[in-house]
């Protein structure tokens, strides 16, 4: 049985493909707990590439966000960076 996110990365490829030319800039957007250490390993997920981050706080200062542009070759690493982060503890993927 294939799962819903399996699904939705599936149908993400395809949208991907058809509305991008590769290589390009993509922005990748996160929401995570400011308690504990899920800014950095959001860093840590894209150290070694050539990516811009951009880091705000929420107004309760619980919650931060990260704006991340990196330059990507394909649908595939676009997606495989969202399989990255979805094991982070509490992350929001927008």
């Amino acid at each position: 049985m294939v799962n819903e996110r399996e699904v939705f990365y599936a149908k993400l490829k395809v949208q991907l493909a058809e509305t991008s030319k590769f290589p390009s800039d993509y922005m990748y957007k996160f929401i995570v707990p400011a308690s504990d250490n899920q800014v950095q390993e959001v860093r840590d997920l894209f150290s070694g590439s050539n990516a811009e981050i951009k880091l705000k706080k929420s107004k309760t200062g619980k919650y931060e966000s990260l704006s991340i542009v990196l330059r990507v070759k394909s649908p595939s690493e676009i997606i495989a960076y969202y399989k990255k982060a979805e094991k982070i503890k509490g992350i929001i993927s927008l």
